[in-house]
């Protein structure tokens, strides 16, 4: 039998986050999902803003008292404010780095503190595949998911001997909330830049994600896994 382990998904309620919390959950592990508002049927549901440090204690507190500590940290909220540059105000650009990146050194670090007792630990932090080409409009939050690059690859090397594995997956064009706002003309332009000619299911992304966090990806560490239908080559 796999070893269930105590998952914590963050923006879990939704998209990508709502898809790796089922999968998981369906593998047998003990799976709780933050929210900003509303419960995730089946699901260990904790009410938590990312960007309140009391708010992440409260929520592993939580999840250790219903299902220990935690062993899998899926770092998945994520917000965007798309602006041209010169549009795009200091508050807005600081909000954004603030929930993707600013928020999961919060996580890691709370986490990984009972994962360094175990010698066991999976940090998973969902990047994008503009952290790593760039896109017009986008400065704040192509900034915030490239700087999930260093930051996980920085725990790889630190924490990598302990038995904690730290990697990052960067999805190409998702069928979500997040890009459900596109035009038509956009989202033609987009399909036409993919090899796979498609985009990409929330439960494909989830399924990258569930592997990393198995026993059997232990050398798997400071990796950055595109699942973008080829869209980024590797960038």
């Amino acid at each position: 039998m796999p070893t269930t382990r105590s998952v914590l998904v963050t923006g879990g309620n939704r998209g990508i986050g709502l898809a790796t919390a089922r999968a998981l959950a369906g593998q047998g592990h003990r799976v709780a999902v933050t929210s900003r508002g509303g419960e995730v049927d089946g699901l260990l549901t904790l009410k938590c803003d990312v960007t309140s440090p009391a708010d992440v204690e409260n929520a592993f507190v939580q999840a250790e008292q219903a299902h220990g500590p935690v062993e899998v940290l899926v770092s998945n909220a994520g917000i965007t404010d798309d602006q041209l540059l010169l549009r795009m105000s200091e508050e807005s650009f600081v909000r954004v780095v603030d929930t993707n990146l600013t928020a999961s050194f919060r996580l890691a670090k709370r986490a990984s503190r009972s994962m360094l007792r175990a010698r066991w630990g999976r940090l998973l932090f969902v990047s994008s595949v503009v952290g790593l080409s760039g896109s017009a409009g986008q400065a704040s939050y192509a900034a915030s998911k490239a700087g999930l690059v260093g930051f996980s690859r920085s725990l790889a090397r630190e924490l990598g001997g302990r038995g904690i594995t730290s990697n990052v997956v960067a999805p190409g064009f998702v069928d979500t909330d997040m890009t459900a706002d596109l035009t038509d003309a956009r989202r033609e332009q987009v399909l036409a830049s993919i090899p796979a000619g498609r985009t990409a299911t929330v439960d494909e992304i989830a399924a990258v994600l569930s592997f990393l966090a198995t026993d059997e990806a232990g050398y798997v560490n400071g990796a950055v896994i595109p699942v973008d239908g080829g869209l980024g080559m590797g960038h």
